[in-house]
């Protein structure tokens, strides 16, 4: 079975780097002839739609990546696929917000469509600190930037939880914040905590694995909030990370492992699903130290 990786973690019998924007005939000509291929994670839209016109396996499936793109996106997501969610409502430019009536009163959240590690989200405690935000909007939309959502604030003690899915496998931690801060990101000085509250974690892990076999999602982190004080509360779907940090799954090195995990898992799906006999062993796809 001929295997073509473009991710520079895992090593196969062809590897290849595209050079330049776009796939060159040349590069469409090597997938044309791949059985399955691998792509980086977060690759670029051209890349992974030449891969997905040619070739039927590939990894990772990023279908709904770039069908519901940003934070909007995931807002429509959410709500198509009829999960639970804090209620929110998305706009594309701030002429579309004038005259709304919210249905949650302060404080309620303001999200940019793009950014991460909480850049770009705030937690809006007045009418002074909205009308800054639709200014930063205005601003954001003369530089070409647009799309930005209001959501309910979910008061959750200071704690939300991660969920990495990679290929079939998941991977939860919550990311804590010391007194019950707004922001839990990692790099905003929040802790991991793999430990508490076993069964909310379960609970996560099983909404979320309904929701990848549907949208066939096998490479993310899904961000999930508990109402604070309500432990028989079913997980609310906050955001999902395409491109996620590794420091939660144990660093670099323990992300590359679960990935050629996944990937040969994959590729013996790959393997059944394919007639005839393969040139290839699985077995031999490393990840690269």
């Amino acid at each position: 079975m001929n295997v073509l990786s473009y991710n520079r973690c895992i090593e196969t019998n062809n590897n290849r780097i595209l050079r330049g924007e776009v796939p060159s005939v040349e590069e469409i000509s090597a997938m044309r002839q791949a059985d399955a291929i691998i792509l980086p994670q977060g690759c670029r839209e051209s890349l992974y739609f030449a891969a997905r016109r040619v070739c039927r396996h590939v990894f990772p499936n990023y279908d709904i990546f770039f069908a519901f793109p940003d934070k909007t996106g995931q807002a429509a997501l959410f709500k198509k696929m009829g999960v639970l969610h804090p209620q929110t409502l998305a706009f594309k430019c701030v002429s579309h917000y004038s005259g709304i009536s919210l249905p949650f009163s302060y404080p309620f959240v303001f999200k940019f469509g793009w950014g991460g590690e909480g850049n770009n989200v705030f937690l809006i405690q007045s009418a002074a600190e909205l009308h800054h935000c639709l200014l930063k909007a205005v601003e954001y939309e003369t530089q070409g930037k647009r799309g930005f959502l209001v959501q309910e604030y979910v008061p959750t003690g200071g704690r939300s939880l991660r969920v990495v899915v990679i290929g079939k496998d998941f991977y939860p931690y919550w990311r804590c914040v010391a007194g019950g801060g707004f922001y839990t990101n990692l790099a905003r000085g929040a802790f991991i905590d793999y430990g508490s509250f076993p069964h909310l974690q379960k609970k996560a892990v099983a909404v979320l694995r309904d929701f990848c076999e549907n949208t066939g999602i096998n490479l993310a982190g899904f961000d999930f909030l508990f109402a604070d004080g309500e432990c028989n509360q079913p997980p609310l779907f906050l955001e999902i990370n395409f491109c996620f940090r590794c420091r939660g799954l144990g660093g670099v090195d323990m992300y590359h492992r679960y990935l050629e995990r996944a990937v040969k898992a994959w590729l013996a799906e790959v393997r059944e699903a394919k007639s005839g006999p393969l040139s290839l062993d699985i077995d031999a796809v490393d990840t690269i130290q």
